[in-house]
């Protein structure tokens, strides 16, 4: 009978711990990570049930062969950090050899954590182009008690870090909307820059774009010869809306006429559309305040729900 009980501890110690709450970053992603304990559950209900547990070994929590995927995680290597602001961090990922994400535009991945023992999910947007080789960079903001932040603050050159997906994504097409209104509120800014670069790296395609960036400050722009650079193309433009500074005095000559100060309100989305050389399609992507807000101020513009999409 002892072996028995024996073999009992042995199958529970096997079993998948159920995700906590924190460990789900929210996103919709798809596998959800509960969706992965779900089939992971499955899997070890059946082997117990056969009492054969060469059936857990696809099991894996992990993978170190490069390749990004939704199920399982995956250890990449940080090659540079590079600090944009007070709270803002660019982090440059290895691939092996040359390959690359291959993402479609818009698509976020999933980051893995661990902070003082508990396990933290959160979703970020690479930033870097989605055919860029042998590399992909994402850009993350650290707040003062964010849990995942304080894992991040630890990071340096060379460490490993675990990411999994991709998931989401918007599906853009070249020349399908006329113009595109890009509302981004801070690192909101993530999943709108692949998409503005493959529209710039793409001679065929015309579609208009109206990038409107809102920010505390001047300082708090984000990649702004990035920004500077996408401004050159003729169908791009791009507004800045700084919550915190008072006067436009003191920015540079080249954002004062395409800087407002205060915050993006109901008005001012509205004169934006109206400014939009077409019929604008919106794409939003901020906190869920900030997203809600836009919403809004959007279906007063007239703007329908088809015609948005929030990241």
């Amino acid at each position: 009978l002892q072996t028995m009980s024996g073999n009992e501890d042995d199958w529970l110690a096997l079993k998948p711990q159920e995700p906590s709450p924190s460990q789900c970053c929210g996103s919709g992603c798809k596998p959800c990570i509960y969706d992965v304990y779900e089939k992971e559950l499955a899997q070890w209900e059946r082997a117990k049930e056969k009492q054969d547990k060469s059936l857990l070994t696809g099991k894996k929590e992990q993978s170190n062969n490069s390749e990004l995927n939704p199920d399982t995680f995956t250890a990449f290597n940080i090659s540079s950090v590079e600090q944009l602001t007070e709270d803002t961090y660019q982090y440059k990922f290895e691939l092996p050899g040359n390959s690359s994400l291959r993402l479609s535009l818009g698509q976020h991945i999933v980051l893995r954590g661990m902070v003082n023992g508990l396990e933290v999910q959160r979703a970020y947007t690479p930033i870097s182009p989605g055919n860029a080789e042998g590399y992909f960079e994402v850009l993350m903001k650290c707040y003062e008690a964010g849990l995942m932040s304080q894992y991040i603050k630890t990071w340096k050159k060379g460490d490993m870090v675990f990411w999994r997906g991709p998931f989401g994504g918007f599906p853009y097409r070249p020349n399908k909307h006329g113009e595109l209104l890009m509302l981004a509120s801070g690192t909101g800014l993530a999943p709108m820059l692949p998409i503005l670069q493959s529209i710039t790296d793409d001679e065929e395609d015309e579609t208009f774009v109206t990038l409107v960036g809102c920010f505390r400050t001047f300082d708090k722009i984000y990649l702004k010869p990035l920004l500077q650079d996408l401004a050159r193309y003729w169908n791009i433009r791009i507004f800045y809306i700084l919550s915190q500074e008072t006067s436009l005095e003191k920015l540079p000559w080249s954002y004062q006429e395409n800087t407002y100060t205060g915050r993006l309100n109901e008005d001012l989305v509205k004169t934006i559309i109206n400014s939009c050389r077409r019929k604008p399609f919106v794409l939003i992507c901020g906190s869920s305040a900030f997203n809600e807000d836009m919403s809004r101020y959007l279906k007063a513009a007239g703007i329908k729900e088809n015609s948005r999409f929030v990241f």
